[in-house]
């Protein structure tokens, strides 16, 4: 039986979680639930799973980690705030199931001094589909980690067709059902940059052996090319269900989490090269993550920024990623990585953000 803690259990990834619990009672007990905002959904999941601790925001949730005794922590929060949960739960010593990408890319260093060997699990379907398949071969075996994008719904668009682009446009992702600042980090590529980021600290893996392939059909979630020419990947149809079950109890599968492909009828699966040009997101992230320290953290926060302000009507589509380099351009490195310097760098980062948006 797994105890499990779910922080952001109001959200995407926290219900498919307990959708995934609901079904297997042998198998999971919930122990804890977190909720940035939501208090009447979180006290109707508390009472439906009988679920004694409950808190709501991040500052709680970090505190019910600390308190509350468990085997594995699902930090499926939104945004960087999920940080010090993070941090929390690594020093706690529970599992981590990771859905909060922000605070590992954010985090950096700082993350991974804290995590034993495979105490984070990757819930992120394309990070949980290269876990599975380097179950395929040796760490010296692998040449190349490949993730796989959707393309969002502006794949194919030129520089001209994004400037028209409206928020409404911007929200109906083809094939993922997420929230507004994922959704939108999925039509700027914003979100496969952090996914290289996220892939390079999970696996260590370097930079120049990570790529993105457009996949719009999102049946392969990524692959991972090994030194003898042969590709794994992993495939299923797109439903979170799948990656959250490993990540609360990994390396185990849970059964009849999500429908298989069909295999009796016709599949055509494509793809394509990103198009830098129109996206330069990608390219941005890897410049960042290279660099490391506290320009993950900037990049991340200027984004956060960029797509608020997007979505009230102050900036246009391409000024998002744009605001962003130009905040990462002006950033200067810290002396030493710390839980202070990150927060400082993040309220730098939103403050020229924000100026550089005014000024629009």
């Amino acid at each position: 039986m797994q105890r499990v803690i779910i922080l952001g259990s109001t959200g995407s990834i926290g219900t498919q979680a307990l959708d995934v619990i609901r079904a297997n009672p042998e198998r999971f007990e919930v122990v804890g639930l977190a909720a940035g905002s939501n208090r009447d959904l979180l006290d109707a999941q508390a009472l439906n799973f009988q679920v004694e601790h409950t808190a709501l925001g991040a500052d709680a949730a970090e505190q019910l980690v600390r308190d509350i005794d468990a085997d594995v922590v699902l930090n499926g929060i939104t945004g960087s705030v999920g940080l010090g949960p993070t941090l929390a739960t690594l020093k706690a010593g529970r599992t981590l199931a990771l859905a909060n990408k922000e605070s590992l890319i954010v985090g950096g260093d700082l993350v991974k001094s804290l995590a034993a060997p495979g105490q984070i699990v990757p819930v992120d379907s394309e990070h949980s589909a290269i876990a599975q398949a380097l179950l395929a071969g040796t760490r010296h075996e692998v040449r190349r980690l490949v993730l796989t994008a959707s393309g969002g719904p502006f794949r194919g668009f030129t520089r001209e067709q994004l400037a028209r682009v409206t928020p409404a446009q911007a929200l109906t992702h083809p094939t993922w059902n997420m929230g507004l600042v994922v959704t939108t980090n999925s039509a700027t590529l914003v979100n496969k940059g952090l996914e290289i980021i996220e892939a390079h600290l999970l696996f260590d893996v370097e930079y120049d052996r990570i790529d993105a392939v457009v996949h719009p059909q999102s049946v392969v979630h990524s692959m991972v090319e090994f030194v003898d020419g042969s590709t794994i990947a992993q495939a299923s149809p797109p439903d979170m269900r799948l990656p959250i079950s490993l990540g609360l109890d990994w390396p185990n599968r849970v059964a009849a989490v999500g429908a298989p492909i069909d295999w009796t009828v016709p599949h055509s699966w494509t793809f394509e090269p990103l198009d830098d040009a129109a996206f330069p997101a990608v390219q941005l992230a890897k410049k960042v993550g290279r660099i490391g320290g506290t320009y993950p953290a900037v990049f991340n926060a200027a984004n956060e920024q960029a797509v608020a302000a997007f979505h009230a009507g102050r900036i246009g589509f391409l000024d998002i990623v744009d605001t962003v380099l130009r905040v990462v351009e002006t950033h200067e490195q810290g002396p030493e990585l710390t839980r202070e310097s990150l927060a400082d760098a993040e309220r730098w980062a939103r403050a020229a953000a924000d100026t550089l948006i005014a000024a629009h």
